[in-house]
């Protein structure tokens, strides 16, 4: 996979730093420096900022992926760049003016259960707006195949600056309302590197001067922000909407868990960072065997990985959840399993959505997101109230199960293809098999040695098994080339 397998490792190493930083917030940190309610705030704040995002940069990051590569003149190239920095600009400054007018009516909806959101609900704006430019520069660099950097900056800075912010509440040097600021100061300084960065790989000569197929991107961007605000209802509508009907506590365990689980998709994220674009490029040269190879294996390479993740997280639940040590916490333990069943089948789809959002069926992404958007929320607003955090966690599953396999038959029926091989029976046969054995097997020893232990058998394990059936062959080339090494 070349190009594809070289950053997809860099990005996924990366990732694993990301996640060991956001665990010792997340697990250690944030549990034991800030109270659950200020913890459930900060997680309210980012996912409201994450539903919003969408909205005020109108899709541009991915029209920048999709059109970028199909521009063959840098004035062209130059006039796409440029149409990304004004087009959001033609949301965020009437979306502004009108949040600006009706903030009391804003914050007193958020605020209904919850008081403590009320003062800091402007902040959601802005963190917005930072986050979304973010994105627009990290896709500049990603159309001059250079995703490493971003990826970098994405994953680990916020969680570095997290992590002293934390340290510096616990030494009272900040309180938890300035840590709030803190964070969101972050999200900032995170924006304005990525843009120093993304002009030193390739400095466009700003123009107001209309790419060609402008109305097109403007028709795309449109798409992609419904679609992307649909798939950001997925992703975090169920942090919206706990604080509605639970106290910020019981999001606290929530996010806690989700966190935990969100472990498995690290593949993805670091993989997509490339395929992308890539994907995008086949398209827009009709190279449908390429599209096709990269689907087949991008699917199986991250279930092998993300298999492996599933269960180190799963099997040594109980002792991470020891470590975490806040009883009330545990209650989401069941969470941790049912997300991360999700993330696994999402795996399974490998580059399934560059290939819809960059293809001519575009816009029938719209149309799966939106039916994810409405089922989710449906299904949250009676399972919350039914079943609690884990009724959330149950209208992920769901959904995802769902429309993900919608989303694979519709590949199938229009472009003839689809992600699965002989080999993802037996990567599923694999996982399924150790998660019975070891589930079930406890050491009688300290958390920490216990996860060490457990871990240690469960990776030599499943590596040797999926070595010697050859589940895939580039986690086979890499295994080899590492033990070369």
């Amino acid at each position: 996979m070349g190009i594809v397998l070289s950053q997809s490792i860099r990005n996924t190493l990366i990732l694993i730093l990301g996640f060991t930083i956001g665990g010792v917030n997340t697990i250690l940190l944030y549990t034991k420096f800030l109270s659950d309610e200020y913890y459930g705030l900060i997680i309210f704040l980012l996912s409201t900022s994450v539903l919003l995002l969408p909205l005020l940069v109108f899709g541009m990051q991915h029209s920048v992926v999709k059109y970028f590569s199909s521009y063959k003149t840098k004035q062209d190239q130059d006039s796409l760049l440029t149409w990304s920095l004004i087009i959001p600009l033609l949301v965020i400054i009437p979306l502004g003016i009108f949040g600006g007018l009706a903030y009391e009516t804003i914050a007193k909806f958020l605020s209904v259960k919850n008081e403590l959101i009320k003062d800091y609900t402007y902040l959601i704006f802005f963190t917005a707006i930072f986050m979304g430019y973010f994105e627009v520069f990290y896709s500049w660099a990603k159309v001059q195949m250079n995703s490493v950097f971003g990826s970098f900056i994405k994953e680990i800075f916020v969680r570095i600056g997290v992590t002293v912010l934390l340290f510096c509440v616990y030494f009272k040097w900040l309180n938890p309302e300035e840590f709030i600021y803190g964070v969101v100061l972050l999200y900032f300084v995170r924006m304005l590197v990525m843009l120093v960065y993304a002009l030193t790989i390739y400095r466009p000569a700003l123009t107001v001067s209309k790419p060609k197929n402008f109305i097109g991107i403007l028709r795309y961007s449109m798409y992609l922000i419904l679609a992307g605000s649909a798939g950001s209802i997925l992703l975090e509508i169920d942090k919206f909407m706990i604080p509605q009907v639970e106290e910020l506590a019981n999001l606290a365990f929530y996010g806690v868990a989700v966190f935990i689980a969100s472990t498995v998709a690290i593949p993805n994220r670091a993989m997509q960072q490339i395929t992308n674009p890539i994907t995008a490029k086949d398209l827009n040269e009709n190279e449908l065997r390429k599209v096709k190879t990269l689907y087949k294996q991008s699917s199986i390479n991250l279930l092998v990985v993300g298999g492996l993740l599933f269960l180190l997280i799963n099997l040594n639940i109980n002792d991470i959840y020891k470590i975490i040590g806040e009883g009330q916490y545990a209650i989401a333990i069941s969470v941790v399993l049912i997300i991360s069943c999700s993330e696994l089948y999402k795996l399974a789809l490998g580059t399934n959505g560059a290939i819809l959002t960059n293809s001519k069926y575009y816009r029938m992404f719209f149309y799966f997101s939106l039916g994810m958007a409405g089922t989710v929320i449906v299904l949250n607003h009676f399972l919350i109230r039914l079943l609690g955090i884990n009724g959330a966690a149950w209208a992920t599953l769901i959904t995802v199960v769902v429309f993900s396999t919608i989303k694979i038959l519709y590949l199938k029926r229009k472009l003839k293809m689809q992600p699965f091989v002989k080999e993802t029976i037996y990567i599923i046969a694999i996982i399924a098999a150790i998660f019975g054995v070891f589930y079930f097997v406890n050491f009688p020893f300290r958390s920490i040695v216990n996860i060490v232990l457990k871990s240690a058998v469960v990776i030599l394990l499943y590596v040797i098994i999926v070595y010697k059936l050859k589940i895939s062959k580039d986690v086979n080339e890499l295994i080899n080339q590492v033990v070369k090494k």
